[in-house]
Parts: C-alpha cells; structure tokens; sequence
C-alpha cells in the first residue's frame, strides 16, 4: 500500500482520461450551502415541480411490484408495453406514424442524451450547441471526447435563432447540431420553420439534427410544441430526446426516451446493454400508466406554469432595473436579468441573503446567459407569490 500523502494522492490519478480530470461540476452547491445556514429559504433555482407523482402512475409501479416484475427485462430497448404506449403516443400527438423500431427507453433523459452522442461522437469531431443551455449538454459532449461548441442564441428583447450564422459554425469536424425547444433556460421555442430548416440542412451535410424535446409538452401555444418529428422521415439523421421527468412529474424515477431512426436500433440496443442494461421493469410501468391516463396531469403542470410565469412577469416588472425578456411559448422558468449586471451570482446572493429566494445564475448556462438569472415557476402559486413579494420589497 502507497503512504498516504499528497504525493501518493496525486499518483492514484494517473490514468484517468483527460475528459473525466476535466469535468467541471460548478452548481449552486454554494448558494444552497448558505440558505441551509439562513433558513426559510423559498429554493426556486432546481428545474424541478413540487407536484408528487399522481397515485395512479405510483399504484401502476407497486402493482407490478405485486406481480413480481423484478426480474430483468429481456429486451434492452423497453419493456414491450411502454414501447407499444410510446408509439401510439407520438404518433397520436405528431401526426404521423412512428412504430416501436422507432424508440428506445433509457433510465432517465440524460441518458438518452448519452446514448445519442456516444450513437455519433468521436473524438476529434464536434457538437455544435444551441445556448444558453442546460451545462449537462456541454460537459457530456466533452465527456465522450467530442469538442463542444457553443452557438449562442441572439437577445433583442426575445431569444432569437439566426440560422445562417449556427449553419456556418458547423465544419467538416461537426458530427451534430443539439438544440432544446423549448429551451432550459430561456423557453426559446422553435417554429416549424425553423425545425424544417434544419432537416434541410442535416438532409444536404449528413449533419445529425438531435433535439431535446424534454419541455415539448410544457408549451402555451398549443397541445405541444413543433418537434422534429413532425416533419422527418425515418431515414432522416434525426435523434429526439425526451423524459417523464417534467410533464408527468416523474423527476425522480429517472425513465426517458430516444426516438431515433429504426435503422439504428439494433446498435441502440447494444449500446444499452453495455452502458446501462435497460431500465427497470416496475419503472417501466408507471410510464406506462403516465402515458396512457396523464393527460390530465399534463395540462395540470401546463397550467400550474403559466400561473406561475404569469405573477413572475407581473411582480418583476415592480422591479427597477429589471430586463424581462418576451415571455416565453413555453418550458418552466422565467429568465430575467438586472441592468448594470454583468455577473448574476452576485444579485443571486444579494436576492438570497435580503429576500431569502433562491434562484440560478446564468452563468451556470453559458457566457451569454452570464448576466441573466432563472426561476422556476412549476411551484404552488402561492410559494411564488410569497417570493416574489419578498424580492420586490427587497430589491425597492
């Protein structure tokens, strides 16, 4: 055995890849750390609903528990009768066909999201991503040994795609372009237009188009929001990332999905053999009861999120100095920032310490995002109404 010293510690991590050394978990540990010292903190920096699970998805998981459903599920890609629910679902929701070869469940989103990148990435080669973004995007692309390469949405007074500019950032190295619509954090939402656009653009380069549709069904124009899928064929270089996480409430049982061309299928389900040997069988089956009877919960959260995003916009416009951009077509958080600011983390403090809200710093979703900070507002209406009353006075 080595003697322990700061020597001996430094040579245990010899080998270790350059990509795990490298990866950067900067979050809101800090903040939280001091809120747990303040107390009586309002925490609306987490991407994540106070909802519980609904009691029929619950009972669904128990009841296959009940049945002995503890044994491994055989095939790799689903458990038949989610698969079968899945299909009908997008299909019904898409309008247009989109069989079982067409999907496969994976424990949670992000998984979905690894499985896609580690399905195209190799090391040399590039994503080109669509900003401010969710920092998982970023930090697994480096991850698999790929190069992230951020394209930054423009703000004038709404988030703003310029397709001709995020076209020529990609190069002969750009395996994908990876987008969020609606978006964490901003809820830039993309149009159909611009959703056809990149297919045209993927169909003329060979570019792979992956587009995390998480929110898609927290949208306030409509029963979903424009997708991809609406639009590509199966032969198209298209991957749609998805999750029970938000809509169907379901952030903790960690189940999501990945529709993806069929012709890839058989290597999808090998993938997950190796990397994470399919997805619980009880977990499985509260999604299916989500599926097939959550509507109602879904405009339930719909509703729940534009009564919170309706105060946030209402109170933080009392707010001097405040910059709120065109609100948002969807997704779960209001995304402001304060005049004169470069920096949010220091209003997150000043907010934390004066107001006792806690909030994220835009920093935490790329440069562009620096000086902006975001709210979740999948809360009771009367937890945002209490804090925003609290910044208001607070920062008056």
């Amino acid at each position: 055995m080595l003697p322990q010293s700061s020597s001996s510690a430094r040579y245990a991590f010899d080998g270790v890849r350059a990509q795990i050394r490298d990866l950067h978990t900067e979050n809101i540990a800090n903040l939280a750390v001091r809120a747990r010292e303040l107390g009586d903190v309002i925490a609306l920096w987490y991407g994540e609903g106070d909802v519980v699970t609904p009691a029929f998805i619950r009972d669904a998981a128990k009841a296959a528990f009940d049945e002995g459903l503890t044994f491994y599920v055989p095939n790799m890609r689903g458990y038949g009768p989610l698969n079968e629910a899945l299909s009908d679902y997008q299909t019904r929701i898409h309008g247009r066909s989109i069989p079982i070869a067409r999907t496969t469940v994976t424990p949670g989103g992000m998984q979905a999201l690894y499985l896609a990148l580690e399905l195209l990435v190799d090391t040399g080669t590039n994503v080109v991503y669509v900003a401010p973004q969710w920092p998982n995007i970023h930090n697994a692309i480096h991850l698999i040994g790929g190069e992230p390469r951020p394209f930054s949405l423009d703000f004038k007074g709404d988030w703003q795609l310029d397709l001709d500019r995020l076209f020529a950032s990609c190069d002969a190295r750009t395996r994908a372009i990876f987008l969020s619509t609606p978006s964490n954090p901003t809820g830039w939402t993309a149009t159909r237009a611009e959703m056809q656009a990149l297919l045209d653009f993927s169909r003329r380069t060979g570019i792979w188009i992956i587009s995390d549709e998480v929110y898609g069904r927290l949208y306030f124009d409509g029963d979903v929001a424009p997708s991809i899928l609406q639009i590509a064929e199966d032969g198209d270089r298209v991957l749609s990332v998805n999750s029970f996480s938000k809509a169907w409430a379901m952030t903790g049982w960690r189940i999501g999905w990945l529709t993806h061309p069929s012709g890839v299928a058989d290597q999808l389900g090998a993938m997950t053999q190796y990397i994470n040997s399919g997805t619980a069988a009880p977990i499985q089956a509260g999604a299916v009861a989500a599926i097939r009877q959550g509507e109602p919960l879904v405009e339930e959260i719909r509703q729940r999120i534009r009564t919170g995003l309706d105060l946030a916009y209402d109170r933080l416009a009392q707010i001097p100095g405040i910059i709120l951009p065109t609100k948002p077509r969807g997704g779960m958080y209001a995304f402001f920032a304060m005049e004169g600011e470069s920096d949010a983390r220091q209003v997150c403090a000043r907010i934390l310490e004066t107001a006792r809200v806690g909030l994220a710093p835009g920093h935490l979703f790329g440069n562009s995002a620096a000086a902006f900070l975001r709210m979740c507002v999948c809360r009771d209406s009367g937890q945002i109404e209490t804090a925003l009353t609290r910044m208001v006075a607070a920062m008056n």
